[in-house]
């Protein structure tokens, strides 16, 4: 709703400043139109999204609005009529003029709010994939000669820098690593570990670039025809086609899926006994007890999935309007499907982070770095150590928790400065 007022706003759709004013009063007073997130093919705009957004604005369709907020949750009405909801607050429905029906729903909104809300969490997400290697890093005892910033200098991608300042900043002090820095005899770690900075920075630099093009199209005016008052003229063309936004969210999709693919890879090496030098299934008392097996399963199908959701929706199109619209972008497919890439990449995060935690319990009382240290600790106050066999679906919650609230992130960048 916002991103079509910031788009109507620039005054080039054709709509009366009462029009507008409406659609500010329902935000303002939380009226928010259910809206299908099925339907758009992403070009001629998301035209079946935006029109049950403004299906408000003349008293029709359905609304929620809030019934309370606080810091952890926000909870909504029942689905009510929006007459009765434009009523209860005063407000009559509007009368729609010329171009102003158009106007509202030809545009990209719904697809670059799912994109806004992607890039927030995936700019946060990356720096969460930091902190769970580097504890794992500290679990799996590895080696920082990996994270010599001499080494990555000489490949100076900003991702792949600051990824490597970020490990070594957590790990920081770290007597785990101390503790074996004479006398290892490994020489190189296994590719999940070794090449963090390389498959993490890569990460964060398409990221980056993905949020430099949603934050274009935030500001952009995307519906058709266009007006230019001024000059007294209007101009038919195609700024509705949600292409750039499609291929956006496409790599995106791309960039969150090999976060997650790494993070398994490394808690297969910590459940793995073969692999970590620790018990088997991070628990001593296997055989009776099964560990932390079928986190690893979870972590496992997640990551399928998500190869399977980053096959990209902007290689498709499909005609519409009697093949007049003969080349549409999916760029709302493109979205919503990177938004359950994200969410499933939080769990393999927070899975990696309990692994990675469980395994830090059989190398004390050696500590963990700075940062390490200080995400051990944020798990701790949500998940006790695993001696027994017990539910893990609740620990995994528990973790998740934090993981997406910030809270551990927030905690841990108290101790530690991260890029």
């Amino acid at each position: 709703m916002l991103l079509r007022v910031n788009a109507l706003a620039k005054g080039n759709s054709g709509i009366r400043l009462e029009t507008l004013e409406l659609l500010i009063e329902l935000i303002n007073k939380n009226i928010i139109p259910a809206i299908p997130s099925q339907g758009s093919v992403g070009s001629s705009g998301d035209l079946a999204p935006l029109a049950h957004l403004v299906l408000a604005l003349i008293g029709k369709g359905k609304v929620q609005t809030f019934k309370s907020v606080t810091s952890e949750t926000t909870s909504f009405t029942n689905l009510v009529s929006a007459s009765s909801a434009l009523k209860k607050h005063n407000l009559k429905p509007i009368k729609l003029g010329a171009k102003e029906g158009l106007a509202l729903i030809n545009g990209t909104q719904m697809m670059t709010a799912f994109a806004a809300y992607i890039c927030i969490k995936s700019k946060e997400l990356a720096k969460l994939a930091d902190i769970s290697g580097a504890l794992s890093h500290e679990a799996l005892r590895g080696t920082d000669k990996a994270f010599d910033l001499r080494l990555h200098n000489l490949r100076p991608y900003e991702g792949q820098i600051n990824t490597a300042k970020n490990m070594l900043a957590l790990i920081k002090e770290s007597e785990i690593r101390k503790s074996h820095l004479l006398n290892d005899e490994r020489v190189q770690d296994s590719y999940s570990l070794r090449c963090i900075p390389q498959i993490h920075g890569a990460s964060k630099d398409a990221i980056n670039y993905v949020c430099s093009r949603v934050e274009i199209e935030l500001n952009s005016v995307t519906d058709n025809p266009l007006i230019f008052p001024n000059e007294k003229d209007y101009i038919e063309g195609g700024n509705f086609h949600g292409q750039p936004l499609a291929l956006a969210m496409d790599f995106m999709s791309i960039a969150l899926s090999e976060l997650a693919n790494v993070a398994e890879r490394r808690v297969e090496r910590l459940v793995n006994g073969q692999l970590s030098n620790l018990p088997r299934f991070l628990t001593k008392k296997g055989g009776l007890n099964s560990g932390l097996m079928i986190a690893q399963y979870t972590a496992a199908s997640l990551v399928s999935e998500n190869k399977t959701l980053a096959h990209p929706a902007s290689v498709d199109s499909i005609p519409t309007s009697a093949n007049q619209e003969d080349h549409n972008s999916m760029g709302s497919i493109a979205a919503r499907k990177c938004y359950t890439i994200l969410n499933n990449v939080e769990v393999v995060i927070a899975i990696e982070l309990m692994c990675a935690a469980q395994g830090v319990e059989f190398l004390k009382p050696l500590k963990c770095g700075v940062g390490t240290t200080a995400a051990y600790n944020k798990i701790r106050e949500k998940v006790k150590p695993l001696n027994h066999d017990r539910e893990l679906h609740l620990d995994i919650q528990k973790v998740l928790t934090i993981v997406k609230d910030n809270s551990l992130l927030r905690y841990v960048e108290m101790k530690v400065n991260l890029n």
